[in-house]
């Protein structure tokens, strides 16, 4: 995939105060941020726990467009730092811790003055968040696949959920009210969704199912953040919401969700309303991963907005 590509690997020194530890945030860089005439572009990963596996993809905006792409794992995700000891560790796992290891890795990797960045799912709820902190350097965002608010993902989710049959979403719900979420039953209709919402391609993208099997290994981050399974969030994102704070966000920003996202369109329409320069793109051959489902246009529009677009 980064075949006569530059690729440069690394390892980001953060050290976490709140429990005087010395973690590392790893990187990598595809492409040169030094020469290139284009800005770095800075991915950042959903979950909250998975790793950048998936967003590799996003490779083609360097084969294509000569944009820099800088993939990194998350705290408690991927090759980085993990702390299994937190889990349910709601005060600890916060979303400025998340900005924090962003704002470090900007000045580890001295792109700082300026860069781009592009979120995906919790991704681009932590690249909201941190925009709306107004920090220097950041030119153009972009939110793809997110709620602006928890409690409205949650609304567009039950409303997939009950265009299923009756009897499947009940299932699911007892399931998750009982504990019982480790059976082939529950497994199998939760597939039927993630099939419809998450991810149309038969089968899944290769390094999809790798971004999900190294969250399955370390669940900590999900676990707390999110809670224990899709239709039943009680971690300590569960009343999270950037709305009030998105007239803050000063940045040219781009809008992405799929015609049948679980980011539903009423959990994404705060973006528009509220960010002040902002475009909404959707896709509508696309569920949650528009990088997969319609990959050649995804690219082609990322790329036409960070090369041209001036809001």
């Amino acid at each position: 995939m980064t075949e006569n590509l530059p690729v440069i690997e690394g390892e980001a020194p953060f050290y976490v105060s709140s429990i005087d530890q010395h973690c590392k945030t790893w990187y990598k860089i595809v492409g040169n941020i030094s020469t290139s005439r284009q800005t770095p572009l800075v991915t950042i990963h959903g979950g909250p726990g998975m790793s950048h596996h998936y967003q590799l993809c996003l490779v083609d905006l360097v084969q294509n467009y000569g944009i820099p792409v800088i993939f990194y794992d998350q705290m408690g995700a991927g090759k980085s730092t993990h702390l299994q000891q937190k889990n349910r560790d709601g005060v600890f796992w916060t979303p400025e811790l998340f900005c924090d290891e962003l704002d470090n890795l900007l000045d580890h990797l001295e792109i700082h003055d300026k860069y781009n960045l592009l979120g995906q799912s919790w991704g681009g709820m932590l690249a909201a968040d941190f925009a709306s902190r107004k920090p220097r350097g950041l030119d153009k965002l972009i939110i793809a696949n997110s709620p602006a608010s928890l409690k409205l993902w949650m609304e567009g989710m039950l409303n997939w959920l009950s265009k299923f049959p009756r009897e499947m979403q009940e299932l699911i719900h007892k399931h998750e009210r009982e504990g019982t979420t480790n059976t082939d039953e529950y497994k199998a209709a939760m597939q039927s969704f993630y099939n419809r919402h998450t991810c149309q391609m038969k089968p899944w993208p290769t390094e999809l199912d790798e971004a999900f099997a190294s969250m399955k290994e370390d669940p900590t981050v999900y676990q707390t953040m999110y809670g224990p399974n899709e239709f039943d969030v009680k971690g300590c994102l569960r009343n999270w919401s950037i709305i009030s704070d998105l007239h803050k966000i000063t940045s040219s920003t781009l809008v992405i969700n799929g015609r049948y996202d679980s980011a539903h369109d009423v959990s994404v329409e705060p973006f528009f309303k509220n960010i002040p320069k902002v475009i909404w793109i959707q896709f509508h051959n696309s569920s949650h991963l528009p990088q997969f489902e319609q990959r050649d246009a995804f690219m082609a529009i990322v790329a036409e907005f960070l090369m041209f677009e001036d809001l």
